[in-house]
């Protein structure tokens, strides 16, 4: 069975950090690139990063450059999201998902995967 499972929102205020970890099982994560996408009430869903696990190469949207961080480790099956400087805007619920193939990143970018996890709320106080 796939799973991805995200942990580590929470209550944050303005100008702090959090680490999200998206953990996975019952795929083969190597041959997978995982994104994290936001979701805020009433707007769509956006990617804001992603990361090939076969290769490290890595997407940014010009939103996060900067502030967000994304890394991967092969041997935990997890891929983890270090946001910094956060704003009250940042509030949403965090989704990792993971996308086969080589080109996994374009279509991560395109909002679409194969695979996808319930999501964390972030919530960024003023």
């Amino acid at each position: 069975e796939v799973q991805l499972e995200e942990s580590g929102g929470g209550l944050v205020q303005a100008g702090g950090s959090l680490r999200l970890s998206c953990a996975s099982s019952g795929f083969h994560f190597d041959d997978y690139a995982v994104g994290w996408f936001r979701q805020a009430p009433g707007k769509e869903r956006k990617e804001m990063l992603s990361i090939s696990s076969s290769d490290g190469r890595t997407y940014y949207a010009d939103a996060v450059k900067g502030r967000f961080t994304i890394s991967s480790d092969s041997a935990k099956n997890t891929v983890w999201l270090q946001m910094n400087s956060l704003k009250p805007e940042n509030t949403a619920v965090y989704l990792c998902a993971a996308t086969y193939g080589i080109d996994a990143l374009e279509v991560l970018a395109g909002g679409r995967g194969d695979y996808w996890g319930q999501g964390t709320q972030v919530t960024v106080s003023s």
